[in-house]
């Protein structure tokens, strides 16, 4: 195991809400209206809510487990488990991760083949997209969190501007009968919500990179809370502007709300809205492949610049051979089962197993 950071490759504690908004607040924006509507119809943002509050139990206890460890994950699973069974925790933890960028990359390229250039070959985006992770990975974990509070300063505000648009076509009326669907009807469209709030599992890896990292907390929880409003405020605009079955039918329901968009000097926003959603995807990208390379530091000494290579050709290859809709909704699905396993099950074990082992340390 590596020694902990020196205090120079450190950031300050709010740096961690910038950081958890660049892991929730992605690609997700787009289309997870339609699943959730699937189950609840206008009860959809009842769900969202459910979701963000569960994602904050969570949270808590993701803080719990790091504060009383006192490092990052691997150490703690070397320590609760042994060096071979930790060690398999560990690397199953970042083959998550390192899936969720394949996925996160393989779904924006599919976007700007939808939305812009049909004709553009999937791997020469993606050889783009990589290109630019590398350069921002490489220059250290301070570049990275440069990168995602850039991103929040020039892309929040746009994004929510373009939500006004259809506020003189949106219907109350969509909204109603509220608490019209059952508890079971309205955890299984939670579940699905659930994996749009994935990603702050990283903060797994990147806890030793905070300056006094447990009053980081609070900064953790706020990202969340922003991440849950963001995507509630979304929600509730595509419910009173979309009928029921149009959001069925709309594979990206918020693109669609973008279309309507009406500038003077410019015909399609949603082109440049796309183009300007690069920051965010790269954030994302970049989040989970530089905590998989640093688990696999930590676990092997490897050199995080050789393990970073390797990663980014497999991201590359793996997004390559994800060619149809299909396949890509099949990934989009399993990611999102194994998001719910490491939300739910994962982390809550960990929790009670180290409380229940700590407890029994000092007994003895």
């Amino acid at each position: 195991m590596l020694p902990l950071p020196s205090e120079n490759r450190k950031v300050s504690p709010f740096f961690v809400f910038y950081l958890i908004v660049a892991a929730q607040f992605g690609l997700g924006v787009f289309s997870f209206q339609r699943e959730i509507v699937k189950f609840v119809g206008n009860d959809a943002w009842i769900a969202v809510i459910i979701a963000g509050i569960s994602i904050h139990v969570v949270l808590w206890m993701v803080y719990q487990i790091l504060n009383k460890g006192a490092n990052d994950i691997t150490v703690i699973h070397k320590d609760l488990f042994g060096p071979w069974l930790g060690g398999l925790f560990s690397l199953a933890l970042i083959v998550y991760l390192l899936t969720l960028a394949v996925s996160v990359v393989r779904s924006y390229i599919e976007l700007i083949q939808v939305w812009i250039f049909p004709q553009l070959e999937t791997w020469y985006m993606a050889l783009i997209l990589l290109a630019l992770v590398y350069v921002y990975i490489i220059g250290g974990f301070r570049i990275i969190v440069g990168i995602c509070f850039l991103s929040f300063i020039f892309t929040t505000p746009i994004f929510f501007i373009m939500l006004g648009f259809p506020l003189r076509h949106m219907q109350a009326s969509h909204l109603f009968p509220i608490f019209d669907h059952s508890v079971a009807e309205l955890l299984t469209a939670t579940k699905t919500m659930s994996y749009s709030l994935t990603g702050f599992e990283t903060i797994f890896f990147f806890y030793t990179f905070i300056k006094d990292a447990p009053k980081s907390q609070k900064w953790g929880h706020y990202g969340t809370a922003f991440s849950t409003i963001s995507y509630l405020v979304i929600m509730i605009v595509s419910l009173m502007y979309f009928s029921k079955n149009q959001l069925l039918e709309s594979v990206w329901p918020t693109l669609t709300i973008w279309q309507i968009a009406d500038f003077t000097f410019l015909e399609r926003f949603e082109f440049l809205g796309l183009s300007f959603w690069l920051f965010s995807v790269l954030n994302s990208v970049c989040l989970f492949t530089w905590a998989g390379t640093r688990g696999l530091k930590q676990l092997y000494s490897l050199k995080q610049k050789h393990s970073l290579i390797a990663i980014l050709v497999m991201t590359a290859v793996a997004a390559v051979f994800l060619k149809t809709r299909e396949q890509i909704d099949q990934l989009s699905s399993v990611m999102d089962a194994l998001s719910l396993y490491v939300m739910y099950a994962y982390i809550p074990f960990i929790f009670f197993y180290q409380m229940i082992k700590g407890k029994l340390r000092r007994t003895s």
